[in-house]
């Protein structure tokens, strides 16, 4: 069985020959250097900072020259090639190709997104490594938002990503998966505007649903594409809905806003033929319901150190599990702090409580950041490929 076939059985709730697994993140210097493959990002912050000083510090030369480097085919292709070399090595099923988020703008030490995010790339003090943060919001009002370059649909880095994607997916030969990833509606447009100025806009109900109907548009429009592209499986849409203790917003704001354009990119895609991956982190639980009426094939990560005692990836499958594909939930707070022996305890769980009958893919609560010890990576890996296999047989 192919990685394809086996995510698609597992997003039908139907037993593969094998538990898929997957990390939308891994910002590891030590797992990529076990797989002896590069981190895709390394170097990333000094290159932008080399080409501003050659620029004089002109960061509109500097946008327009990475923009148009960017745009290459060969560029493209040699960025994903890293990941999908990383993703194949560690043996996941499916790997994402972000057909959103694009950079607009570059500055010395980063970038503002096509939503307005500002990103900064900085260096791990551990080993050096570089990471992109997110530092806050360039849109202030309204003003700034409608001053702001309109998302644009027909960028042809889409499509050449997508394609791209599709033909390092075939030169896996069934190893590797590669689902297009969408930017979603509450998380981009928050970051955009950073919490405190969303804050601001939200008690203006006419102006935030602009907003919040200008990027679920587009959210469902790029929906439409990935599908005349070709993609027959899935496509994934990053939203986180809130944090660790709660909500960013009221559930009656989400049902007001958020909901109605995630149920119509939900029909967009069932119509197409494809599944809706839902990525979001925090406690979400007052409004879990509202994502499987919305239409939700599978939800990822679940994540495990939120305050919410009740939002349990094991209690919402005793409740939820016929009705949705759980993608999680290995914390890595404990991949960081915990030993081993914890971590494969807590992956044997997972796969002999969640697995049988389908509907489930393993991967951490979140990402592999840092923090994450190679050794604790290793057991949740090794654990997996001995238990889980269909059909699972855990004492």
């Amino acid at each position: 069985m192919n990685a394809k076939e086996r995510i698609l059985k597992t997003l039908d709730h139907e037993e593969p020959d094998r538990v898929p697994s997957v990390e939308f993140s891994i910002d590891n210097l030590r797992i990529c250097k076990h797989y002896n493959v590069k981190y895709v990002f390394q170097g990333t912050g000094a290159a932008i900072k080399r080409l501003y000083d050659s620029f004089s510090g002109d960061e509109e030369k500097l946008s327009e020259f990475i923009i148009e480097q960017n745009k290459r085919k060969s560029f493209i292709k040699r960025m994903m090639k890293t990941a999908v070399d990383l993703n194949t090595k560690i043996g996941f099923d499916f790997s994402i190709a972000p057909l959103a988020l694009y950079p607009l703008k570059y500055k010395k030490d980063g970038y503002i997104d096509e939503y307005g995010r500002v990103t900064k790339f900085k260096k791990n003090p551990e080993d050096n490594m570089d990471i992109g943060y997110y530092m806050g919001g360039a849109l202030n009002d309204f003003e700034d938002f409608e001053a702001f370059p309109p998302l644009d649909i027909d960028n042809p880095v889409r499509k050449k990503l997508f394609n791209a994607a599709k033909e390092l997916e075939e030169k896996t030969n069934g190893k590797l998966y590669i689902v297009p990833a969408l930017g979603g509606i509450m998380e981009v447009t928050w970051e955009g505007f950073g919490i405190e100025s969303f804050s601001r806009l939200l008690a203006k109900p006419k102006l935030i649903k602009k907003v919040f109907d200008d990027r679920g548009k587009f959210a469902v429009e790029l929906t439409k594409r990935v599908i005349e592209w070709g993609e027959t499986v899935a496509c994934l849409v990053f939203d986180d809905f809130g944090y660790k203790k709660g909500l960013f917003m009221s559930p009656m704001n989400y049902r007001k806003y958020i909901f109605p354009w995630l149920e119509r990119i939900c029909k967009t895609a069932h119509k197409g033929g494809i599944k809706v991956i839902l990525h979001s982190c925090g406690d979400i639980y007052t409004i879990f319901e509202d994502i499987l009426n919305a239409g939700v094939d599978a939800i990822n990560p679940i994540e495990p150190t939120t305050a919410n005692p009740e939002y349990d990836i094991f209690k919402l499958n005793e409740k939820y599990g016929d009705k949705i594909t759980f993608i999680g939930n290995v914390s890595p707070q404990d991949l960081a702090d915990k030993t081993p022996d914890f971590i494969r305890d807590y992956t044997k769980k997972l796969i002999k409580e969640i697995g049988p009958n389908g509907g489930f893919i393993l991967s951490s609560g979140h990402s592999i950041n840092p923090s994450v010890k190679l050794e604790n990576f290793l057991a949740m890996r090794e654990t997996l490929e001995k238990y889980g296999k269909y059909p699972i047989q855990i004492d």
